[in-house]
């Protein structure tokens, strides 16, 4: 199996674990009753921690279609490099300091983070180019 595909396999997984960490933060902020209900109504704003680790989770998700479109693509196309190896690798570890350098609140290496993660895509698309 392609290296490029077992990392998406991984950040499939990592999507998971941002998804659950924000509902844990969530529930822990508003309540286990709030969660089963039907959310009708107005809420109140998360904050903190919560609050950051939603945002992250969003910000995973507003980026995971294109990293899943690259790779598949650069594997269907047979396009498998060291680049494309390379990028989907810092796609993946970028990510995974992502979540827990945004939940704290470190605002200048968040970014930098990202930028890494978007850099790791390019890499990955480049190689159809």
């Amino acid at each position: 199996m392609a290296v490029e595909l077992q990392v998406l396999g991984w950040s499939i997984v990592l999507g998971l674990v941002y998804v659950l960490f924000a509902v844990t933060l969530v529930t822990l902020q508003r309540g286990l009753g709030w969660n089963a209900s039907n959310r009708d109504g107005e809420t109140k704003p998360l904050s903190g921690a919560a609050a950051r680790a939603d945002r992250a989770s969003r910000n995973f998700l507003e980026t995971f279609g294109f990293f899943v479109a690259a790779v598949l693509a650069v594997v269907l196309a047979q396009r498998s490099n060291a680049h494309t190896v390379l990028g989907v690798q810092l796609y993946f570890w970028a990510r995974v300091v992502y979540l827990p350098v945004y939940t704290i609140g470190i605002p200048y290496l968040r970014t930098l983070v990202w930028t890494v993660s978007v850099v790791g895509i390019v890499m990955v698309l480049g190689a159809l180019f």
